[in-house]
C-alpha cells in the first residue's frame, strides 16, 4: 500500500458576523474550520468589534482572523468556506450583497504567497489592505506579514485610521 502525503498549505481566513449572536458564530466557525478534512486551525486572533464599512445602517461586526493549514487548493477552500457560511444561515442572494449584515462571512485573505485572479477568487483578498478589521487581527497573528504584490502589512494601517475598531476583552 502506498501512502500519499497531501500537500499542506498555509492560509489566513477572515471571519466576521453581525447578526444572531456574532461571537457564537465566530467561535463555531473555528470549530467548523477544524472539522474540514485535512485542515487545522493553528491559532486565531482576539475578537474585534468594528463599525460597519460602506453600509452604515446595521449592527457593529465582530471580526477575527484564523491561521490555518489545509490540503485544499484555493478554490476548493473557497467552496468549503461558502458551505460553512450557508450552514450558519448566510444567504448570498441579491438581498445580502457586499457590506450587508450577515450571520457569518469567511474570506480567504492569504493563501501561501499566491497571487491569483479568477472570476471566483482573488488572492490576496482585494480589499484587505483597506480594512482595519482585517489588518489588526492579522497583525496580531503575523506582525511581519508580507501581502503579495503590496508590501508589509503595517504600512496599510495608516489608511484605516478613520475606521472604528476595538479589541474585545473576551477570552479566546
Amino acid at each position: 500500500m502506498s501512502l500519499h502525503k497531501k500537500p499542506i498549505n498555509h492560509a489566513y481566513i477572515a471571519l466576521g458576523s453581525n447578526l444572531d449572536n456574532p461571537v457564537a458564530h465566530i467561535r463555531q466557525a473555528y470549530r467548523d474550520l477544524n472539522a474540514l478534512a485535512d485542515t487545522s486551525v493553528l491559532r486565531h486572533s482576539s475578537l474585534y468589534k468594528s463599525a460597519p464599512v460602506g453600509r452604515l445602517d446595521q449592527p457593529d461586526f465582530i471580526n477575527a482572523v484564523a491561521e490555518i493549514v489545509t490540503a485544499y487548493q484555493p478554490v476548493q477552500l473557497l467552496h468549503a468556506l461558502l458551505k460553512i457560511e450557508k450552514n450558519h444561515g448566510r444567504s448570498r442572494d441579491g438581498t445580502n450583497s457586499l457590506n450587508a449584515p450577515r450571520t457569518l462571512d469567511l474570506d480567504i485573505l492569504l493563501y501561501e504567497n499566491l497571487r491569483l485572479e479568477t472570476e471566483a477568487l482573488t488572492l490576496p483578498h482585494p480589499r484587505m489592505i483597506q480594512r482595519a478589521f482585517v489588518l489588526l487581527p492579522l497583525m496580531e497573528l503575523a506582525p511581519d506579514c508580507e501581502i503579495p504584490g503590496h508590501g508589509k502589512i503595517g504600512q496599510f494601517l495608516a489608511f484605516c485610521r478613520d475606521q472604528t475598531i476595538e479589541r474585545l476583552d473576551i477570552p479566546k
